[in-house]
């Protein structure tokens, strides 16, 4: 499935504007779901887009963003903490709910994983949560520059190394975080949570995983990630995890409600409007299943190729198979027929063999690539004999076109 990302922006909870991307799948969404990367990350990290994109593959669009201070975000970082980051997320579900439609799942990895948790009861319609490697308690995360505690708790801040990055931890964020208190808002969660952690993971033990579990109630999942570590940055790990959320998730979303698929008829084509997005079409010919669409410029999904598309691909497909029957014919060694269309409109008086002489006509060009041990006076017989391909003679012939409505 054809998956597209646009880049975003919105207010964040101080009134700066935080940077966001928002994964899309073709067609229309069977939900929305937020995404909450790990502490000092970016939305542009590996695990998050990858699993924004396997999440749009399986039809959920997802929307990502950089808390405050971080990646393209507007702010301080030295400014925020975990209260702020639970605030971001609410005003990033705000956003959704007014752009598109509230998220229904919230997803967290690591730290992010327990903002989900507390900004969850903030997000009255989401229905499943799901963690990634999250601390139990978010005070968890000092562990990561314990070296320089002391330092903060004297002078009030001090600049420390994550991630071989430098950022400013002052005190304000150490007394936040001593306060977040998560095990209440786990227990009175009232959505569906799913756990994911890695029994090796390094960074966030696993026990972190068994008291977010044990505080949780029904229904509740757990799923071991293995021998991963904590950023998911195997490919192979992220994919499982985003594979087996979709799946999961789809139990708590409800089923959307799916046409009667288009049966084809011997000897014509139907065509109908699929409901999804502004122009795509489903199409049957025969027995066989196609689908058309407009490019994203023109306003649609591109989930399928354009009215013109199909046409030069039927033109095209026409004179290889004509061009294959005539070579078989005279015994030729033509060993492959490509082509290469285009269709474009330009101006009557710039056509001296058209009969149109004013406004504009259509003009397609083919291009014929002949493989094979040819001479020629073989190539020059075949670039004639494409002229008389049937859809040829249809398009520079008298066509009639009788509409009715049934």
């Amino acid at each position: 499935m054809a998956v597209r990302s646009e880049k975003l922006s919105f207010p964040g909870a101080d009134g700066g504007i935080l940077a966001a991307r928002l994964d899309l799948p073709a067609g229309r969404p069977r939900a929305f779901a937020l995404f909450a990367h790990c502490f000092t990350c970016t939305k542009d990290i590996f695990a998050a887009a990858r699993i924004a994109q396997a999440l749009a593959e399986a039809g959920i669009a997802v929307l990502r963003f950089d808390f405050t201070g971080l990646g393209h975000s507007d702010g301080e970082f030295a400014n925020t903490n975990f209260s702020s980051n639970v605030a971001d997320l609410v005003k990033a579900a705000d956003f959704l709910r007014e752009a598109h439609e509230a998220p229904k799942i919230l997803i967290g990895h690591s730290l992010g994983g327990a903002a989900v948790l507390a900004a969850a009861a903030r997000v009255p319609e989401a229905v499943a949560v799901a963690t990634i490697g999250a601390p139990a308690d978010p005070a968890h995360v000092a562990h990561t520059f314990q070296s320089s505690r002391a330092e903060i708790e004297a002078k009030g801040e001090a600049e420390v190394l994550l991630a071989g990055r430098p950022f400013t931890i002052k005190k304000q964020f150490l007394d936040d975080i001593a306060e977040q208190k998560l095990a209440h808002a786990v227990a009175e969660l009232r959505k569906a949570l799913i756990v994911f952690h890695a029994p090796q993971d390094q960074t966030v033990g696993i026990e972190n995983a068994g008291h977010i579990f044990a505080a949780a109630k029904h229904p509740k999942s757990f799923v071991s990630l293995d021998d991963a570590d904590h950023l998911l940055s195997r490919k192979a790990d992220a994919i499982y995890t985003a594979e087996v959320l979709a799946a999961w998730a789809g139990r708590y979303l409800g089923v959307m409600p799916q046409a009667t698929p288009l049966k084809g008829e011997a000897g014509a084509v139907l065509v109908r409007e699929t409901g999804e997005g502004k122009f795509m079409q489903e199409i049957a010919a025969g027995p066989h299943a196609l689908r058309a669409d407009e490019p994203l410029d023109v306003g649609g999904d591109d989930t399928g190729p354009g009215p013109y598309d199909l046409l030069l691909a039927g033109l095209g497909a026409c004179t290889a198979m004509t061009l294959r029957l005539y070579a078989a014919r005279k015994g030729w060694p033509l060993e492959r027929v490509s082509l290469r269309l285009k269709h474009d409109k330009i101006h009557a008086q710039d056509c001296a063999d058209c009969e149109t002489v004013a406004g504009k006509l259509d003009r397609i060009t083919r291009k014929l690539t002949l493989e094979g041990d040819l001479s020629g006076e073989q190539r020059a017989k075949l670039l004639e004999i494409a002229d008389k391909c049937p859809v040829h003679r249809s398009l520079t012939g008298e066509v009639v076109i009788e509409t009715t409505q049934s």
